[in-house]
């Protein structure tokens, strides 16, 4: 019993002991995020933007960036990157920016407003100077704002135009005896094209030829103009596979030099006038947006409202737009007599239509108290368009994705995968003879056919209805450019689906001029998350998960997979979504 005894209190003893330094850890955690110390810019700061970074629309929360390295710092928003540029060309502490291009993950939209604020950094005559060992064509097309670009000597230079692939399904469900049994408006409604086809539609091809010589006619232009080169040059390079070694890209003038890092480095010390073998001061974006104030202040309030994710009903998680939470917060800002006007910022693919409608409405009521101004992000398509449409103006960038007015939804039959497949089947009793719709262990009987497809029409003229009104068009002009087509933010305005070309900034100054406010602050949401859910929330968000499943499968792998994880999202629910798995490399 005495060694009982003995055992038991030391456990005890041991357990209190450890309960202790966790709470002192937690509190020193705790303590240093509540009241962190403000980095130093320092002097003769050369600010480093890495374009192989994920700019979101709000900042990435690393809850422990304040107790690390500078790599662990939050990634910012777009838009804080953008304001920090805009901060940086009148900050006498910055002497330039250094653009680190490799990899870019980014959409072109976002590229577009990276590059448009940095051709603004260049007019305080500060340089830019970009590197790459590895440089892929979007990074390329942001690096042609610097004065010079450099490859390394023994990398790459990516110059061989853009291309999509989608994944096809329809000849694996064939052999699980797997009937998606889908429905859909509009010709051009691709979304569920994978399911049905195992190729890709006539009408598919177009839309998608379009879009992408669309984008890289800009990338041409740009690239021309910024090196100054010939588009026929340029387009010859690519058609005939010319750019093949960093020497060819350097005798096609892509490039200003073939330098290793260290080359770089040392040119950038001497335009810094910092003396030899001694540091550059590098100061990472996350890094600067700690150290610098580069908010504005004002008396009236401009409510700033990011949307982004797939369009959900409910509350939704937090990189979904969840028709309550957006509801709440535009319902927020219309009664709030101090916000002047609302930006909703809208980078989506879309979803629910009926969670499209619901935040639809909220925007209708808002406009009639305030304008509403929308602002379109890389992707602003199908539900995403839908909830916007009915907004006092409608900004986008040329490279942004919209359009997609267009409803689907499939209801698969499982009948005989379970039964022919893995030996299982269904019994049951009801008391009407439609009792059990949509179930998805039997085929659909031909009244539940024509039920649905009557349904999705519905939506569909409804959706329609919505963007003639908000966009004060003719019904039948709209069915024109409608049938679930995507179209470039360029066309957009041309087709009077949006209204004008710009960025987020363009579209915050439009509302300040329509609330006749130039004292005004931007109260952003939604908001930062606490400490504690911060702490415990990064992994559940999925950044970890997703990192882990993309190095176990690899990144073909992961498309499958989201692909998969989207057509289960999708059974049963009137969708308004754009065509899923649209990579364009």
């Amino acid at each position: 019993m005495r060694g009982f005894f003995k055992s038991f209190f030391a456990a005890l003893l041991a357990l209190l002991v450890f309960t202790v330094i966790v709470v002192i850890i937690l509190v020193v955690i705790a303590g240093g995020l509540l009241s962190p110390s403000k980095p130093e810019v320092g002097a003769k700061a050369v600010l480093v933007l890495d374009l192989s970074q994920t700019f979101k629309e709000q900042a990435q929360d690393n809850p422990l960036s304040d107790l690390g390295s500078d790599d662990q710092y939050d990634v910012p928003g777009l838009y804080d990157v953008i304001r920090l540029l805009h901060y940086a060309k009148t900050d006498s502490a910055v002497k330039g920016i250094y653009i680190k291009c490799n990899n870019d993950p980014n959409g072109f939209a976002t590229n577009e407003e990276l590059r448009h604020a940095l051709v603004d950094f260049k007019k305080s005559g500060k340089f830019i100077v970009a590197y790459g060992e590895g440089i892929t064509q979007k990074a390329y097309y942001v690096a042609t704002a610097a004065d010079k670009i450099y490859l390394n000597p023994k990398g790459d230079l990516e110059w061989k135009g853009f291309a999509s692939e989608m994944l096809y399904l329809k000849t694996a469900l064939q052999k699980l005896e797997i009937d998606p049994q889908v429905f859909y408006a509009g010709k051009f409604k691709s979304a569920t094209e994978p399911l049905r086809e195992d190729h890709m539609s006539d009408a598919n091809r177009l839309q998608l030829t379009t879009l992408l010589n669309g984008l890289f006619d800009r990338v041409l232009h740009t690239t021309a103009g910024s090196r100054g080169l010939d588009t026929t040059v340029l387009r010859k390079c690519v058609n005939e596979h010319l750019i093949n070694f960093p020497s060819d890209a350097l005798k096609y003038g892509l490039v200003d030099g073939l330098k290793y890092d260290d080359e770089v480095k040392d040119e950038i010390r001497q335009r810094t006038h910092v003396a030899a073998h001694s540091w550059n001061n590098f100061v990472p974006i996350g890094k600067y947006a700690k150290a610098v104030n580069y908010k504005t202040v004002g008396k009236d309030k401009i409510s700033l409202i990011y949307a982004e994710g797939d369009v959900v009903e409910g509350k939704g998680a937090r990189e979904e737009i969840g028709s309550d939470t957006y509801r709440w917060l535009i319902r927020k800002a219309r009664f709030d007599k101090d916000v002047k006007a609302i930006v909703l910022r809208v980078n989506s693919g879309g979803g629910s239509s009926l969670a499209s409608e619901n935040i639809w409405r909220e925007v209708t009521l808002a406009r009639k108290e305030k304008p509403v101004i929308v602002s379109f992000g890389d992707v602003a398509a199908s539900g995403a368009y839908y909830l916007s449409c009915n907004a006092d103006s409608i900004f986008a960038m040329p490279g942004t994705i919209t359009g997609s007015i267009g409803v689907f939804t499939l209801i698969p039959n499982l009948q005989g995968f379970f039964k022919n497949k893995l030996g299982v089947t269904f019994d049951g009793v009801k008391t009407a003879p439609e009792a059990d719709i949509l179930s998805n262990i039997r085929p659909l009987s031909p009244m539940e056919r024509t039920f649905i497809q009557a349904s999705i029409d519905a939506i569909y003229t409804d959706f329609k209805t919505r963007v003639a009104d908000g966009r004060k068009k003719d019904l039948a002009y709209v069915d024109s450019i409608a049938q679930g087509r995507v179209w470039s933010g360029t066309l957009g305005v041309s087709l009077g689906l949006v209204d004008r070309i710009g960025t987020l900034q363009d579209a915050i100054d439009c509302a300040a001029r329509m609330a006749k406010t130039s004292d005004y602050r931007l109260v952003e949401y939604p908001e930062p998350k606490s400490f504690i859910d911060r702490l415990l929330g990064t992994y559940k968000r999925g950044t970890g998960m997703k990192a882990a499943v993309k190095e176990e499968i690899g990144e073909d792998g992961y498309r499958t997979w989201v692909t998969l994880k989207k057509v289960k999202s999708m059974i049963g629910v009137s969708e308004t979504r754009l065509p899923f798995d649209l990579t364009i490399e």
